[in-house]
């Protein structure tokens, strides 16, 4: 008679043996292609040394993009899952622009239960991705980015003003702590209709469940790359990204900013407003829930909250710790105020081209996104990917990446890339914007929508602190820069410190207060 043990022992191998099979036929994907394929280990693949924290993931994309400088697209794995990531600058305008119905969404990932994640713009797809993007993009339009920025500009001259007064003894400051409470304060007021001071009322709510969140730690980490391996695993064990607790919160506060605004009239020139206004005109099937919306201006929190907050902090650092550059950028911000008289218009700090220099210079050197993923939904025959090779049929629900920090540090593209030269975008900095080579903020219709909102944001702040104020490194300033090998978002290893000095100006600048019209110094 056979024993329990022997069928648990035979019932193991069997399962061993089906997993071996299974795997083995995973790694064997790109087996007679003629793609160059980097290295990989058994279900971490290829990014394994970014997961256990060996490099940073800018390092490892960097590493993946030169597996074979020759190659027009290289193979890699992302944990069990085969991706293309694609090198030459011509093949991925193609993808992106000109062949973009077939390659329109980004890989699902999020499960349908976690609708802030699931129905926010980056993860919808098809044509309810086209829907909503349509819906939203009123939202970023020149008039619009007017209107949001009195209100960004009232917080930055707060911001500006604190720093400008910190006591001698508190002048040793970490900025990011600082940069990404102004963000949130922004965010608050232009998607949310919520006015927060995060300075004064350091523990708010809106703040607190913000930073939760967002803030990507070690076991924030597990769980996103549980996510990407199978969501349905994820779900099964009961884990969310997002607790329960600040999902409520933020449904509950569109819900009542929505029955505020319905009750008393109120209208503000935010995206809740312009979600508002669509009520009654979408059609059966195709109307925001108060779930859909509180995803939307989420997924504009997420994405603002950390990442504009970080791209201040890298220019902002470079700035500091090059003093020719802070000498030209705070010469070109008193000649602003002189020529306002005090006052700073929108069209006046658009049309900043040194400040622009930098921020797009910050960009390119520190994109928070190091690389982003595309999905096949409609066959598409690849050229070869080395001379003499053979095309390539990318299928439909397969994969490519688009290796942002790849190409913006590749001397081919941008002569000592590892050097900080905002000159590079100064004379016409369009010609970089459009080529291709530029990629921090993707290309073609699914670039990324918010991005006028984020360098106005980035513009407004950095104005006012060095109108203000001098940056200087102390000897807790990272000098050259380390990246943080922690989490999968671009930081600085020890954050940013500076020494926050004040500085005498000839003409004070002056605000318009948003609240009472009175004019504020």
């Amino acid at each position: 008679m056979i024993d329990a043990w022997t069928v648990t022992s035979a019932l193991l191998v069997v399962g061993a043996a089906a997993i071996y099979y299974y795997i083995r036929t995973v790694y064997s994907f790109f087996h007679n292609t003629g793609i160059p394929v980097a290295p990989s280990l058994p279900v971490l693949g290829s990014l394994w040394k970014g997961v256990a924290q060996k490099c940073t993931f800018a390092e490892l994309v960097q590493q993946l993009y030169n597996v074979h400088p020759e190659a027009q697209y290289v193979g890699f794995f992302d944990f069990l899952t085969p991706v293309i990531m694609i090198r030459d600058l011509e093949l991925l305008k193609s993808i992106t622009v000109k062949n973009f119905e077939h390659f329109q969404d980004h890989r699902s990932q999020a499960d349908s239960s976690e609708p802030l994640f699931s129905k926010n713009l980056f993860a919808l797809r098809g044509e309810r991705w086209k829907e909503v993007r349509t819906l939203l993009s009123p939202a970023f339009t020149s008039s619009k980015m007017k209107a949001m920025y009195k209100l960004m500009r009232e917080c930055a001259v707060r911001y500006g003003e604190i720093l400008a007064t910190v006591p001698v003894k508190e002048r040793s400051m970490e900025l990011k702590d600082t940069f990404t409470r102004y963000t949130n304060d922004v965010i608050a007021t232009c998607a949310f209709g919520v006015t927060v001071d995060s300075m004064s009322n350091r523990n708010n709510t809106f703040y607190v469940y913000g930073r939760r969140a967002t803030h990507f730690g070690r076991w924030q980490s597990i769980k996103f790359f549980l996510m990407r391996i199978s969501p349905r695993l994820l779900r099964l064990l009961g884990m969310k990204l997002v607790d329960k607790e600040i999902a409520e919160f933020f449904q509950d506060l569109i819900s009542s900013t929505i029955k505020a605004r319905d009750e008393q009239g109120i209208v503000r020139p935010d995206m809740i407003q312009l979600m508002m206004e669509t009520r009654g005109k979408l059609g059966p099937g195709k109307e925001l829930t108060i779930e859909d919306m509180t995803a939307q201006a989420f997924v504009f929190f997420f994405g603002g909250f950390e990442s504009t907050s970080t791209l201040m902090c890298f220019a902002a650092y470079e700035v500091g710790v090059n003093p020719e550059v802070q000498k030209r950028l705070q010469e070109e911000i008193d000649e602003v105020l002189e020529n306002g008289k005090g006052e700073v218009s929108y069209e006046a700090i658009n049309d900043m081209k040194y400040l622009d220099a930098i921020i797009n210079e910050a960009l390119r050197m520190y994109p928070v996104i190091v690389g982003v993923d595309r999905a096949c939904t409609k066959p598409f025959e690849l050229p070869p990917p080395l001379p003499g090779g053979k095309p390539h049929l990318v299928k439909k629900d397969e994969y490519l990446w688009i290796p942002i920090y790849g190409v913006q540090f590749d001397p081919q593209y941008f002569e000592e890339p590892t050097k900080f030269n905002p000159d590079r975008f100064l004379d016409d900095p369009k010609k970089i914007l459009n080529s291709g080579m530029f990629l921090t903020f993707g290309l073609g219709p699914r670039m990324c929508i918010g991005n006028r909102f984020a360098l106005l944001e980035a513009k407004v702040l950095l104005f006012h602190v060095f109108a203000r104020c001098n940056l200087k490194p102390n000897e807790r300033t990272p000098i050259p820069m380390k990246l943080s090998k922690k989490g999968f978002q671009m930081t600085a290893e020890g954050g940013f410190w500076f020494d926050v000095v004040p500085r005498k100006i000839a003409t004070p600048v002056l605000v318009n207060s948003v609240s009472n019209g009175n004019a504020t110094y």
